[in-house]
């Protein structure tokens, strides 16, 4: 069961990219040639899916990966192995964005509403794999970057009173409270241990 094993291999690593990239760059395309009507209702349910994203990589990152097993368990090999490939198999990712936010959404709206939904979802899910991949993986000069390893730094620091769930943004952290965890003096990336 080589695709539901929590370290990826490279090419399942990098395939997790390829899927999703194409994912969205599919839908985008399906949206933009084959939608009928005016493009706005469409665009705007895009939107609402990547925000839709934001509160779901906090939440799920907060409540169930820190608070849930054996889901913690899992996510407690990320922190003990920053460096390694550790994440959700999209064996199990790509089915539950179908199940949980395509096949809802159809049946509640319609297929291009749906579709839309699961563009923006999709490309905030991308958005964070990318993200997270930058904080843990090489050397930068660039700001941006900086600011964001430093930030996932946070959270890895705070083994006992984790903070700082969001990785794409920092939104979420800010709104309730969660920003507040310190930084110590090691903010660089994280080296590969496997």
């Amino acid at each position: 069961m080589r695709y539901l094993e929590l370290e990826s291999s490279r090419t399942a690593y990098r395939a997790d990219f390829a899927l999703y990239g194409l994912a969205v760059l599919g839908l985008g395309a399906a949206l933009l040639l084959g939608a009928p009507g005016p493009a706005w209702p469409l665009l705007a349910t895009v939107l609402a899916g990547y925000l839709m994203w934001s509160v779901l990589e906090y939440a799920l990152h907060r409540f169930v990966l820190h608070g849930m097993q054996p889901f913690r368990g899992m996510h407690e090999l990320h922190h003990t192995r920053p460096g390694a490939r550790i994440g959700t198999p999209t064996a199990v990712s790509a089915p539950l964005f179908a199940l949980l936010v395509f096949a809802p959404a159809w049946a509640l709206a319609g297929l291009w509403p749906a579709c839309a939904l699961t563009a923006g979802v999709l490309a905030g899910y991308l958005a964070y794999a990318v993200t997270h991949h930058l904080c843990h993986h090489g050397q930068t000069r660039n700001a941006w970057r900086l600011r964001h390893q430093r930030w996932h730094a946070r959270h890895h620091q705070r083994v006992e009173s984790p903070g700082c769930y969001g990785v794409s943004h920092r939104f979420w952290d800010h709104m309730f409270g969660t920003d507040r965890a310190p930084l110590r003096q090691a903010a660089g990336p994280y080296r590969r241990t496997g």
